[in-house]
Order: C-alpha cells, then sequence, then structure tokens
C-alpha cells in the first residue's frame, strides 16, 4: 500500500499522541500495490545482430503510450508501402567539403579603376587623373590597389593599398565581390575610385553568381600626360643631309682658332687668351684658357664646353627663362658652322667677344680647299700699357721718424729703413755740442740758455736746458733726440740739419712737436723758434 507524501509540522508531531497518528494515517486513500519494479528490454538480437527497440511498458507494468505510434503514422505507413517492400532508393553520395583558400586559390578578380587628384599648385594643371588597378582575392576576400608606375612621373606609385579586408562603413562591414560592378565609384580610406571595366575572367564569375554587369566605360586619361605627348607640328622641311658621312668623313678633325678677350672695360679687367675648337664631326664648339706660370689664376681648362652653339635666336618674349632650359632646334634659326670663324674678324660667343687672331696650319688648309680663303696674315696684338697711377704720399704727421713712416705707403708689410752701419761704426760716442739761445720776443726767454748736441753717428739732434735756480723757468730736456729737418723740405726730399750748419752766429729753425719736447701747455702753442749758437765747436766723448 503507498501512501502520499503528507507534510506535517514538527510541533505537531511533539504534541500529537499515538493514537493520533494512527487515526490519521487510516484516513489517507489505498493505493494499487505494484509487485514488478523492473525496466523494460530494450535491447535484442535477430538474425544474429543486435538491434535496438522503444519500450512498451513502464515501471511495474504499466502501459506506455507515449512511444505508441499515433493514427497518423499508421496511415503514413499503410501508404508506403512500395518503401517499405523495395527499402529506401538509393541516394547519390555527397561530395566532399571543400573550403575556401582552396576552391578559389589564386582566382583574383581584377578591376580597372581611375581616381582624379587636386593639383593646388600649379599653373598648367589643376587636377590629375591616376589609372589603378582593384584586385580581388576570392580565397580570403581581401583588396590591394596598385597604380602602375610611369617612368620620370614624379609622383610615389605602385601599390597605393596593400592587400587586406578593406571596411566598408563605421559598422564593421567589409566590401565584398558582391559590391563591385562596373560603372561604379567606390570610397576606400577617404578615395574615390571610378571603377570602368573588368577582365574576362572577373565578367564571367560575376554573371555566374547572377550579378548583372553594368556596360564598360572609357578610362579616362590625365589631360596634361596627353598634352605633354602630343608630338610637336615640324613646320621645317627634314633635311637630307647625311650625318654619318660627315662623321666617317671628319672625325677627329679639328679647328684650331687663337683668340683674345678684351676684359678691361671692367673692374681688374685685362686681355686673357682662349683657343677656340671647331669639331667638324658634329659641328660643336668649345673655349679653353690659356694659363702660364704665375698667372694667378685657378687651372679650370674650360670656358665653355664642347656644344653646339645658336647664333640667331627665334623671336621670343623677354620673360622666357632660356637660361635654364635646353636649346632645341625650336629655339634656334642658325647655329655656328665653320665659315662663321675667320682670322682678324671678331666673334661673339654666349655673350662674350673674342677676337681671332691667328689659327693652325691644318685650319688654313681646310679653308682653302672648302672655302677659297688664302688671307690668313696673323693679327699682332698689341697690349695696351697699364695706366700709371701717381704715388700720394700723405703729410707727415710728426709720429716716429718720417723714413720708419714712409715704409707704411710702400708696402702692406712695411720693413725697417737701411741704416748706414760704417757710419754708425765709426761715429760711434762722438757727439757735438753748442751752447744755443732762445730767439724769442719774450724777454724773460732771453736769459734762458740751451746745450744743443749733434750726435755724428745718426745725424740726430737734442736740446738740454740746464735748470737755473729761482728762475721759474723747469729745466730739463727740452727737445728729444730725434732729427731735424729745414724749413722747407718736403715729405718726398727731406733735408735735415747736418755739421755744416752749425756753426757760430747761425740759426737753427725747426718747429717743435708736442710729442718730442715736454713743455707746458702755452709754450706747445708757440710760433717757429729758433736758436742762436753762440759758443765754439767742442767736441767731445760721452
Amino acid at each position: 500500500m503507498m501512501f502520499k507524501d503528507i507534510w506535517i509540522p514538527e510541533m505537531s508531531l511533539h504534541c500529537c499522541s499515538v493514537s493520533a497518528i494512527t487515526s490519521l494515517c487510516l484516513c489517507v486513500p489505498a493505493y494499487k500495490k505494484k509487485t514488478s519494479f523492473h525496466r523494460s528490454q530494450t535491447l535484442g538480437y535477430k538474425n544474429g545482430f543486435a538491434f535496438s527497440r522503444l519500450p512498451t511498458v513502464g515501471i511495474g507494468g504499466e502501459r506506455l503510450y507515449v512511444n505508441q505510434p499515433s493514427q497518423a503514422e499508421l496511415d503514413e505507413l499503410s501508404n508506403t508501402g512500395p518503401t517499405l517492400t523495395y527499402g529506401q532508393a538509393k541516394k547519390a553520395p555527397p561530395s566532399g567539403f571543400i573550403p575556401a583558400h582552396v576552391a578559389f586559390d589564386k582566382k583574383v578578380l581584377k578591376f580597372d579603376a581611375y581616381f582624379q587628384e587636386d593639383v593646388p599648385l600649379s599653373t598648367e594643371e589643376h587636377y590629375r587623373i591616376r589609372q589603378v588597378g582593384i584586385y580581388y582575392y576570392l580565397e580570403d576576400d581581401t583588396i590591394s590597389v596598385t597604380e602602375p608606375v610611369v617612368k620620370n612621373s614624379g609622383i610615389p606609385q605602385g601599390k597605393l593599398i596593400r592587400r587586406h579586408r578593406v571596411p566598408k562603413n563605421d559598422q564593421g562591414d567589409h566590401y565584398h565581390w558582391k559590391d563591385l560592378n562596373r560603372g561604379i565609384n567606390i570610397t576606400m580610406y577617404g578615395r574615390t575610385y571610378r571603377i570602368v571595366d573588368c577582365d574576362p575572367f572577373t565578367q564571367v564569375f560575376l554573371e555566374s553568381q547572377g550579378i548583372e554587369l553594368n556596360p564598360p566605360e572609357k578610362m579616362v586619361f590625365d589631360p596634361y600626360t596627353e598634352l605633354r605627348r602630343m608630338p610637336m607640328r615640324m613646320y621645317i622641311t627634314p633635311s637630307d643631309f647625311d650625318q654619318l658621312k660627315q662623321f666617317l668623313t671628319y672625325d677627329k678633325k679639328v679647328l684650331r682658332f687663337y683668340a683674345m678677350w678684351d676684359d678691361t672695360n671692367s673692374m681688374f679687367g685685362e686681355n686673357r687668351p682662349y683657343i677656340i675648337h671647331y669639331y667638324l664631326a658634329d659641328d660643336t664648339v668649345e673655349v679653353r684658357e690659356v694659363h702660364k706660370p704665375n698667372d694667378g689664376r685657378d687651372p679650370f681648362p674650360v670656358l665653355i664646353k664642347r656644344q653646339r652653339l645658336p647664333k640667331t635666336f627665334v623671336d621670343k618674349k623677354k620673360t622666357f627663362p632660356s637660361c635654364v632650359l635646353e636649346i632645341s632646334d625650336q629655339e634656334v634659326l642658325e647655329w655656328y658652322t665653320a665659315k662663321d670663324f675667320a682670322v682678324g674678324k671678331p666673334t661673339t660667343l654666349l655673350g662674350r667677344t673674342f677676337f681671332i687672331y691667328d689659327c693652325d696650319e691644318f685650319t688654313r688648309n681646310f679653308y682653302r680647299d672648302k672655302f677659297g680663303i688664302t688671307d690668313f696674315q696673323p693679327v699682332e696684338i698689341k697690349k695696351k700699357p697699364p695706366e700709371e697711377v701717381p704715388q700720394v704720399i700723405p703729410p707727415y704727421n710728426g709720429y716716429g721718424f718720417l723714413e720708419d713712416s714712409l715704409q707704411n705707403c710702400y708696402s702692406l708689410f712695411p720693413k725697417p729703413p737701411r741704416k748706414d752701419v760704417i757710419k754708425m761704426l765709426e761715429n760711434d760716442h762722438k757727439v757735438l755740442r753748442y751752447q744755443v739761445a732762445l730767439e724769442s720776443p719774450n724777454p724773460v726767454d732771453a736769459k734762458r740758455r740751451f746745450i744743443l748736441s749733434y750726435f755724428l753717428s745718426n745725424d740726430m739732434i737734442s736740446i738740454y736746458e740746464p735748470p737755473v735756480r729761482n728762475s721759474g723757468i723747469i729745466g730739463g730736456k727740452y727737445l728729444e733726440k730725434t732729427r731735424v729737418a729745414k724749413p722747407g723740405s718736403t715729405t718726398e726730399n727731406a733735408e735735415y740739419y747736418g755739421p755744416s750748419d752749425l756753426t757760430i752766429g747761425s740759426t737753427i729753425e725747426g718747429k717743435i712737436q708736442s710729442g718730442l719736447v715736454m713743455l707746458s701747455e702755452h709754450r706747445l702753442s708757440l710760433p717757429d723758434l729758433s736758436f742762436i749758437a753762440q759758443t765754439a765747436y767742442i767736441p767731445s766723448i760721452i
């Protein structure tokens, strides 16, 4: 007999008696008693093969209705008699799984496109068209953009976008091959590309996937590049002159002219000799400098390198920058040839006028045979004598000796003047002394006496005033040892006092400079002073 689960509070159990519990149990309704508690057998054997079956009886022998077929299922089984009799129809075995990186290996979709780029800093073009190729790799849905390299374009070209999955928007989506088609614009990293066409493989693949392709468009080319590719229209009939024959005939044959460039009109200019070479093989001209030992110039051998020199230019605007552009036949009407060079005539080459005064023997023979010219008398070049600039010697300022100061006017690095060594050795320590008086309108100076010393070794004079007590005049050295020039002598022809000028009763005149005599301020402003010799010749050796 089975009982249902009944919840009885703990407190009520403690309070209830045994009789109460017994009466409570008797009130529970009775259930059918189960005697079999095993599970139904679901495994069995038939013809030696194990098979499983659904259980029909549950625990306790009760019948199960869950695993029994319904009436609809029984009707369906009755209608499938042939299938039960002959079995299921055989299906083809499923094909093996092929991953995308194997199925689409080395399969790339190629689209031809272009984009427009602004050129703000150019006067000849405002925008630029750049053609690119967009490659879509089917194996991993990656995209790369490559621009064909153009020689001498000056633009970084090649791979513009490396191979990777290109984002489509800000939501995290990426570009798929379904987003690519002809005649559409596609924006990648802020740059808009216009797809104009694709290759045949791409067209077949997209059409096989059910995508309707737009008609192809024409590729747009860069207008500035097309302008540069346009050939210049030639209005001059090409010459039938055989340049190869000229080269084979006149190879290694050069005309040599001796010329002079007169640059005396410019500052520090001079007449400079040059050699002009005219190459008969290709009508080019070269001008070389002639250097002499110790000419004071850098040894640059070539003044004008070997090239074709223009003689007459086409009329053009003054703003045409011909100095920085290569000269071609379109800018030149006439080039220099061999008949433009002649002895005794000036020739202007690139703005410099060269006077040709002679040539070599090969040049004479060539002109005699080619042009019939026989007059090759060389012209004698007379050099202009340099203008003599008179040397002006500034007046003597009184500082130092006159001969020593003149050396600064003769040389940048002055040398001391030469001395008469023999005279100095013979007359060393020989001095002539005189007592002289000062000739002055001031009566105070009439009583002053001086001692004049003349040194025979170097013709110098010094004057000394003996001090006199209570005279009010400070004695001492009146004239420093120096050479005294005679009145009227100039800086160029200076005359100094000698022993023959120092006689009793003679007058010595000389200007007293402030740097030679230590006198008071009022004596420095005195006029020319004269000394009167009153004593006889007194030689003495000090």
